[in-house]
């Protein structure tokens, strides 16, 4: 009896260390966000934005760094068709992030910009950013748009306060203005 008491505890020794070595390995490789990259510039937090939504079917998305981008109370706003009619929608960056996780647990989804426009004064900027979207990796282009970003610039790094989004359809095409030249 002593003896399977001794190997009990042993091997739960063995256990503990090993959980121990686990997390430390965990704390050692888990990504601190935000990366100074993504937020120190205009341009660092528009391409990290792109990036954190990108990648193939069913793989999981970047949602701790997009949080880092974000203003707590950031937004996202789009329209869609209901009964021939435009609907706004708003929702808050989670909501946004599950609605985007059912929608690629099932397809790819690539999208990248190809023009932008920058305003900014003082600690304020909006961003237009005219992209395109794939459902492969370098696939043809299925969608074109336009992101229209609000962003601040706060503690030394620029936080995404809102977007507003529209893709191109029937009569609305993207300006000549909002096309590379």
């Amino acid at each position: 009896m002593l003896c399977f008491n001794l190997l009990k505890l042993k091997d739960h020794l063995f256990m503990q260390k090993t959980i121990k070595k686990q997390l430390a390995n965990k704390r050692l490789t888990k990504k601190r966000y935000p990366l100074a990259k993504d937020v120190e510039t205009i341009d660092g937090i528009m391409k990290a934005s792109y990036e954190v939504v990108s990648g193939d079917a069913g793989k999981k998305r970047q949602w701790q760094r997009d949080i880092s981008l974000h203003s707590p109370n950031a937004i996202y706003a789009f329209s869609v068709q209901e009964e021939g009619k435009d609907k706004e929608v708003i929702m808050h960056i989670e909501d946004f992030q599950k609605e985007t996780d059912f929608m690629v647990m099932k397809t790819g989804f690539f999208e990248n910009e190809i023009y932008r426009e920058v305003r900014v004064f003082g600690n304020m900027a909006h961003v237009w950013s005219t992209y395109e979207t794939r459902l492969q990796n370098n696939g043809p282009v299925v969608r074109t748009g336009i992101n229209s970003v609000q962003l601040y610039k706060q503690d030394n790094r620029w936080w995404i306060f809102s977007w507003i989004f529209d893709k191109e359809k029937g009569d609305t095409k993207i300006p000549q203005t909002f096309k590379p030249q």
